[in-house]
């Protein structure tokens, strides 16, 4: 597999990635409403991406396209790219947020997929800039410390996608709160990536909630540790 995308054309597509974009295509369907379902996402807004990965070819992805109702979002409206972020195939314009997509695969070669919403209690903390601290177990579980907030940045250029990887790049957390915007999560797989981001707007809802209350107890470091590990390498295996 390549990160390198010269020449790559719809013409060039090979069957083997035809066929992973299909079944990409398909999945992206199913997580979209994920998001409708989990409560994350209004109108049109959002967007789920997934990295297409053949031996020998240029790696590409299939994301939502811009402003396509969810009521009318199947395997057919996915569009493809390049990870300049260059549409490769579709009949429609690739999701505002295709630059940031294309820039953390670019640049993170582990992540297979990339999910981005406004989900109502995660962007209210992006919108004060605030961390979501971790006060809760099934945070320590999945993100392994707190959230963080990434830069305000520019939808259009590379500046999101920018923020996202220097705030994640050797950090636990597979989400990140870019400030005043939203949340984007990343996972080794699409399905993991939308994982990370209904639970992130679940833990921000809680802790939420706890705040107003009074102060939140912390968890130590070392018990934070100790439940991201066992969550992580035994629970489920």
């Amino acid at each position: 597999m390549s990160s390198s995308n010269e020449g790559t054309t719809s013409s060039t597509l090979t069957q083997e990635q035809r066929a992973k974009i299909a079944m990409a295509s398909a999945e992206l369907a199913e997580l979209h409403q994920a998001l409708v379902t989990n409560g994350l996402v209004v109108w049109t807004g959002g967007n789920v991406s997934a990295r297409i990965r053949v031996e020998n070819a240029p790696d590409i992805f299939v994301i939502k396209p811009s402003g396509v109702a969810y009521e009318n979002l199947d395997a057919a409206a996915m569009v493809v790219c390049d990870l300049d972020g260059n549409l490769i195939e579709g009949t429609r314009s690739p999701s505002s947020d295709t630059a940031a997509h294309a820039y953390v695969y670019r640049n993170m070669p582990e992540v297979g997929g990339v999910v981005h919403t406004h989900s109502n209690y995660a962007t209210a903390w992006a919108a004060r800039g605030e961390a979501i601290p971790c006060v809760l177990t099934a945070q320590a579980d999945e993100f392994g410390g707190e959230i963080p907030v990434g830069p305000f940045a520019i939808i259009g250029d590379d500046s999101i996608g920018r923020g996202i990887v220097e705030t994640l790049t050797g950090h636990r957390s597979p989400a990140v709160l870019m400030q005043n915007h939203g949340v984007f999560t990343i996972g080794a797989t699409p399905k993991a990536a939308v994982k990370a981001a209904v639970m992130c707007e679940d833990v921000a809802k809680t802790t939420h909630l706890a705040v107003a209350l009074g102060a939140p107890k912390p968890i130590s470091p070392s018990n934070i540790d100790a439940l991201y590990n066992r969550y992580q390498n035994v629970y489920g295996k």
